[in-house]
Parts: C-alpha cells; sequence; structure tokens
C-alpha cells in the first residue's frame, strides 16, 4: 500500500499543473476575446439580476451595468484563477508534509511567481499589457487560498478537539 500511495503522490499536482494551463490560456487571448468575454459574464450578471429582482431594464440600461461592473468582474476573476491556483498548489504540499509558514512561504512563493511571469507574458499578447496591480490581486487570491487550506487541512486531519484520544481510551475500556 505504502508503494502505491509513493508512486501515486506526484500526481497530486496534476490539477494545479491543468489551472496553470488555464489561466495560461486565459493570458494568451488578445484583448479584444478577453474584454468580450468578460463583457458577456458581466452582462449575464447583470441580466439575471434584473430577472431575479423584475426590474425589467432595457438593453441599454443591461449594457450601461455591464459596463459599470466589468472591471470589477475581471479583478474578481483573477482572484479566483489564483484561489483555485493556490487550492491546488497547496494540498499537495501539504500531502508531502510541508506545513505552517513553510507551505505559506512555498506556496505563496510560486503564486506569487506564477502571477508574475504571466503578467509578463501578457506583454507579448495583443492588446494586453502587464499589471502589478493584477500580480497583487492574484496574490491575495492565492493568500486566501493557502489560509483556507492551512484552515480546512488543519481542523480536519490534525483533530484538535482531542477525540481521537477519546477513541482510544474507549476501545481500551471495551477491550478490558
Amino acid at each position: 500500500m505504502k508503494i502505491l500511495i509513493t508512486l501515486l503522490k506526484p500526481l497530486s499536482f496534476i490539477p494545479a499543473l491543468l489551472m496553470m494551463y488555464l489561466i495560461f490560456s486565459f493570458s494568451s487571448q488578445t484583448g479584444e476575446v478577453s474584454g468580450e468575454l468578460s463583457y458577456k459574464i458581466s452582462y449575464n450578471i447583470v441580466e439575471i439580476k434584473s430577472e431575479i429582482l423584475h426590474e425589467g431594464k432595457s438593453y441599454d440600461e443591461l449594457n450601461y451595468e455591464a459596463n459599470s461592473i466589468q472591471f470589477y468582474v475581471r479583478k474578481a476573476a483573477h482572484m479566483t484563477e489564483y484561489f483555485l491556483l493556490a487550492v491546488a498548489v497547496s494540498f499537495p504540499l501539504y500531502v508531502y508534509r510541508v506545513r505552517g509558514f513553510w507551505l505559506f512561504l512555498l506556496a505563496g512563493i510560486f503564486c506569487a511567481g506564477f502571477a508574475g511571469l504571466d503578467e509578463y507574458h501578457q506583454s507579448f499578447v495583443s492588446e494586453r499589457s502587464p499589471s502589478v496591480r493584477d500580480v497583487c490581486i492574484d496574490s491575495s487570491g492565492a493568500l486566501i487560498g493557502i489560509i483556507l487550506v492551512q484552515l480546512f487541512c488543519w481542523s480536519t486531519l490534525h483533530n484538535p478537539s482531542g477525540s481521537h484520544k477519546k477513541k482510544k481510551k474507549t476501545r481500551k475500556k471495551r477491550r478490558r
């Protein structure tokens, strides 16, 4: 069983590699294609909101509102991408017994470094440009992901309530 686990451990990085590919793919889109995608998402958001709240807004009103939230939708997408990357990087590191400060450091440097390289990559894409602000937004999404992985793993795997010790005591009493 240990041999199988040892062989499968490296596969735990596959979600991180897939997330990196997805981020790279989005960054490879021209500015026009990227803008159209974020506009469509923004428009869908305001259209659904209008339907739910029975606002009955016209196309022009929805268009205006979609344009007004498009920037925030784009930045939320940045945060979400790097949140998911951080989760996909942090879990395998945790599997390899990287914990606490070292998990923050390694996963944080990796995600922030990838964000920087991704912004540099965008400098070669038509109608795109690198942005230090986007690296900061990406890194904040990654930080949230790393913190949540740490909390999740600590709360589920380390069993801080001590119920694991209680189970052992109960088993010993049953054997008597």
